[in-house]
């Protein structure tokens, strides 16, 4: 019988190939209709005649993506426990089968497509730096689904394993290896040999090292899950984000009992597919694929990048371009300057390489150029100096008779209009903005910055080199702030203004942690600098009705900058806020509301702006370049699942008692 997504084969071995090539698709998904395929597959198989079943992949990028997520949207708990109790039964045939099951993987394996790989009783990976095992399901809001709770446990012990599912985190080959995960790796080239010589071994189960059963005895796991529990209750408190609890309660309630610990799985997370928080979350997957599709890499892949700007910002975004693998020069004017933002870079590279010779290899690619030579020589250049117009012009004047006839320029301005810094430039056409976000290792978001005068060449060749050092492109029109600024402004002057009020930073920052926000407003404005902030508010006070807290103004005329010196609304020891752990936030007072409501306005003015296309890629800007609560879906997506009505009242009341300032936007008309 011949199938839409699976090929089956035979070879002299006796050894059945099911062959994974789900059609009209660039990856292998377990949709629904491939898993009915592999489960009518699974039927008909003679395992009395059948030495071995191996599982390939015929995709070039990949063994299997996953489920198919977009069976996940709007289902409700019925729906989705069809869905999961489907590959439940797919993966229990599997491991069921009278004969040995291999699964080969070349490329990425995810979710769904290693659960796979765990109910078989061998799993061979290639040596390519590209094959890489995860169980990212918590990132969508859920957790395993298809049995892959119970399976990984029982395979690398509960340690290793909720390190993967509470994570989310890809592992190479390598630390796979080592912690049991997979059973050999091998040249590409070798995959089907090293398969085939598996399917001659006798299999026998490894017995669990003692550790992992003192582990998972019911005595001592208890205690274990109360642990891991602790730990995940720092990143992610129950209340916003469910799924870490229910999978550790799994292991807690039913390990002892295989069969209705996979039962409870499927269980758990059909309830959790048709909670709102998975909801949004699949959301934000989608928007962030959205953005990932917005540059095309083949457009551009300039071979020298220049950074002009050796701060801490500048000189980040030197050390990233390094890392993600570009020849690069960054310029100051300041040799100390460019000594730290070496020895910075160094820290990230021994961080994120975790090996010596790519270490070297990487700062290798990073030159101290005090000089400005890479200017000449530069496919792009990244201006990366601070805040102010005119010495931003100056310099443009300076470098483009040195720049490449074909050579684009970058500003990484963060509230500056285009259409004032190119002026000085005899090609303002070439002039783009590229707006990252601090830290620039971990805020995935950059703004693709777009003025009047803007080549839609020039745009889409900074998009493509976007995507190339793996940043997430977002088109903004040009205007004071762009977007993440503009709305992030009025909530971290809300906050100041609420200090100057006598409300205690840390109560003001638990109000926005427990909303969901990663860090709170008081914080995050000392992280990214006040001196940078007081200069984009003023900045923005200049084009909207946005007032500076003299506050702000004070403590940056006495030297109070915030964690780059140490000083700020907080004080610094070793880059940590020393704070007092003795504040407490009451959720009944307005703290929270004034904070939110300040945000969410100023998102409906960009969109009443035009600053963006549209709702979904305002939310995905707001989301990746702040890190606005995920589970909620973005700023304008939080107004339909608050209720815009609500949130209108709210603001008309704070108006009367705070002032102008919580006056509704007329964009609120649009969502």
């Amino acid at each position: 019988m011949e199938y839409k997504h699976w090929t089956i084969k035979r070879d002299d071995d006796n050894i059945c190939w099911l062959l994974f090539d789900y059609q009209d698709a660039s990856t292998n998904i377990l949709s629904t209709e491939s898993l009915n395929e592999l489960n009518d597959i699974l039927d008909n198989i003679d395992t009395s005649d059948t030495l071995a079943v191996i599982f390939k992949s015929l995709k070039k990028s990949g063994f299997i993506a996953g489920a198919n997520i977009k069976e996940f949207v709007d289902k409700n708990y019925d729906d989705a426990l069809q869905m999961i109790t489907l590959g439940h039964t797919v993966m229990n045939k599997i491991e069921a089968l009278e004969c040995n099951t291999i699964s080969l993987i070349h490329g990425f394996s995810m979710g769904g497509g290693t659960e796979l790989s765990l109910a078989c009783n061998y799993i061979i990976c290639s040596d390519d730096t590209s094959t890489k095992l995860a169980l990212p399901e918590v990132k969508l809001g859920i957790h395993p689904g298809f049995g892959g709770s119970y399976r990984s446990i029982r395979r690398i012990g509960p340690l290793a394993a909720f390190d993967m599912m509470l994570t989310g985190r890809t592992i190479n080959t390598r630390r796979a290896k080592n912690l049991k995960l997979i059973d050999e790796v091998t040249a590409h080239r070798q995959l089907d040999k090293a398969g085939i010589a598996f399917a001659h071994k006798k299999f026998r189960r490894p017995k669990q090292s003692l550790q992992n059963q003192i582990l998972n005895n019911a005595f001592i796991r208890g205690f274990i899950a109360n642990k891991i529990a602790k730990k995940v209750s720092s990143k992610a408190p129950k209340k916003h984000y469910p799924a870490p609890y229910k999978l550790i309660r799994l292991w807690k309630k039913y390990y002892d009992n295989p069969v209705k610990m996979l039962e409870k799985e499927a269980e758990s997370v059909a309830e959790l597919v048709s909670d709102k928080t998975a909801q949004n979350l699949v959301r934000v997957y989608f928007l962030q694929e959205q953005l990932k599709t917005t540059g095309d890499k083949k457009l551009f892949k300039p071979q020298h990048v220049h950074v002009i700007g050796g701060g801490i910002m500048g000189g980040d975004i030197a050390a990233w371009c390094a890392l993600k693998g570009f020849q690069v020069s960054v310029q100051d004017q300041d040799p100390a300057t460019l000594a730290k933002t070496i020895a910075r870079a160094y820290k990230l590279f021994k961080k994120r390489l975790k090996s010596s010779r790519l270490t070297t290899n990487a700062m290798d690619r990073l030159t101290a150029d005090h000089k400005g030579y890479g200017v000449e020589h530069a496919d792009i250049i990244i201006e990366a100096i601070f805040e102010d117009a005119d010495v931003k012009k100056e310099l443009y004047k300076s470098i483009e008779p040195r720049m490449k006839k074909d050579a684009i320029l970058v500003t990484n301005t963060s509230s500056i209009p285009l259409e004032v810094l190119s002026t000085s430039l005899k090609n303002p056409g070439r002039l783009v903005g590229l707006h990252f976000f601090n830290p620039v290792a971990l805020m995935p978001l950059v703004e693709i910055v777009h003025g009047k005068e803007s080549d839609k060449k020039t745009i889409d060749k900074v998009s493509a080199f976007a995507r190339h050092i793996d940043k997430l492109p977002l088109a903004v029109k040009s205007s004071p702030g762009f977007l993440v600024n503009r709305i992030l402004m009025p909530y971290l002057l809300e906050a100041m203004i609420m200090y100057t009020e006598g409300v205690p930073a840390e109560t003001i920052d638990m109000a926005a942690l427990d909303f969901g926000m990663p860090m709170g407003p008081i914080e995050l404005a000392d992280t990214v600098g006040l001196d940078v902030c007081l200069s984009v508010a003023k900045n923005l006070s200049e084009t909207y009705n946005t007032t500076v807290p003299p506050q702000l103004e004070h403590m940056v005329s006495t030297g109070h900058l915030g964690k780059k010196n140490g000083k700020g609304f907080y004080t610094y020891h070793n880059s940590k806020a020393q704070k007092n752990t003795t504040a407490t936030y009451n959720s009944n007072s307005n703290i929270q509301q004034r904070l939110i409501l300040m945000l969410i306005n100023e998102a409906t003015a960009c969109l009443r702006d035009k600053v963006v296309e549209n709702e979904n890629l305002l939310d995905a800007g707001v989301i990746f370049g702040t890190g606005f609560a995920p589970f909620r879906g973005g700023p304008i997506n939080y107004i339909h699942d608050a209720g815009k009505h609500e949130l209108q009242v709210s603001m008309d009341i704070l108006k009367s008692e705070l002032g102008d300032r919580f006056t509704q936007d007329n964009g609120w008309n649009l969502v």
